[in-house]
């Protein structure tokens, strides 16, 4: 008796995009949870440059510091005036305050937030990039 390999179907003519919309979303998934771990700040500044860093573990409040003077206190801008008291207002507990300070600040604004960080006894810590690396 001989054997029949022959196909009795008809060859399949369409393409089931189902696996490739699961691949997609899954990805689109992946993408959307890892990007809410880069920390994004929003004011620009350029930090100054050291050999070593630490990372910060402790909650803290951040104050920015912009090339021509500004103050930025978790985002909003905010008078020098006014420093102390959105300080106030925006600490819930914290013990630390982070600077992140353009390099071209000066020592005079740096100052004036150590100054309102030790009226509201809180920690100064200092933003800073390792050497060679670029924002």
């Amino acid at each position: 008796m001989p054997l029949d390999f022959s196909p009795s179907r008809e060859p399949m003519t369409t393409f089931s995009l189902a696996g490739m919309t699961d691949v997609v979303l899954l990805l689109l998934i992946f993408f959307l949870l890892t990007s809410s771990f880069i920390p994004q700040m929003g004011i620009q500044v350029t930090l100054p440059q050291v050999d070593s860093s630490s990372p910060v573990t402790e909650q803290s409040i951040t104050v920015s510091l912009t090339e021509d003077g500004r103050y930025y206190v978790a985002g909003t801008p905010v008078p020098e005036q006014r420093l102390v008291g959105e300080l106030r207002a925006t600490r819930s507990g914290q013990s630390f305050l982070l600077l992140r300070a353009d390099q071209q600040a000066s020592i005079g604004q740096f100052a004036t937030v150590a100054s309102a960080a030790q009226a509201l006894n809180m920690r100064v810590l200092m933003a800073t990039e390792r050497a060679g690396t670029s924002p």
